[in-house]
């Protein structure tokens, strides 16, 4: 999943960075309101991290903004400030969710993942495909009740591609979501871990759709 961080204070954008690269989203960090703005209106992202005082444009601003133009982004918002008409604020102008600083990461992380869950009614807390069972909390993969260890990078292709059950998944649209766009990631990286899961999971799971992308091979019953 592709996440926008909007925060000014850079170690601590940085370790949002490290920590949900870690995690197998695709992190791109801004520390200016006007060009998380513009990140979030353009950009394919999945959720918003977003902080309230920022350069050019506050957070509060930039979700008002988004909302004004009918953009639906998920937004978690961080602050400072504490006070219950602080969170109020935030929720009221267009937030999702509201976290003060200081904040553990582990409940960031578990609201994010509510977050995404929460975006549309295809998003359940395990991600099934007949046998194959995918739990983005508990980082877990099993097939027919076997765990399957699988790196973050392989689990975050796998969940991808769960979460868009019969469509045809482009190399251009994993490359965008499941990897980092800071990086000169070559186009072949998708073909290497395709592979590597078809290794892990079974040859059968993953269908190449040629010239088109990749899905996930039907079941019995669908």
């Amino acid at each position: 999943m592709r996440v926008l961080v909007v925060e000014d204070e850079a170690r601590l954008a940085a370790a949002l960075q490290r920590g949900l690269q870690a995690e197998g989203f695709a992190v791109d960090v801004t520390g200016d309101g006007q060009d998380g703005l513009e990140l979030a209106r353009h950009g394919d992202y999945d959720a918003m991290i977003l902080d309230v005082m920022l350069p050019r444009l506050s957070g509060y601003r930039v979700v008002r903004q988004l909302r004004a133009e009918e953009h639906w982004l998920p937004v978690l918002m961080l602050s400072a400030k504490d006070g219950e008409y602080d969170q109020a604020d935030g929720l009221d102008c267009g937030a999702d969710d509201y976290l003060t600083k200081p904040f553990s990461y582990v409940v960031l992380l578990a609201r994010l993942r509510a977050l995404l869950r929460r975006g549309t009614p295809e998003r359940p807390a395990v991600l099934r495909h007949g046998d194959l069972e995918l739990d983005p909390a508990q980082r877990k993969v099993t097939v027919a009740g076997a765990p399957v260890v699988l790196t973050a990078r392989e689990f975050a292709l796998l969940e991808y591609l769960l979460r868009r059950p019969g469509e045809v998944v482009s190399k251009t649209e994993l490359l965008d979501h499941v990897w980092d766009a800071a990086l000169d990631t070559a186009a072949n990286a998708v073909e290497v871990y395709v592979g590597y899961l078809r290794r892990k999971l079974g040859r059968d799971r993953l269908e190449t759709v040629r010239g088109a992308g990749y899905r996930l091979a039907a079941v019995d019953g669908e």
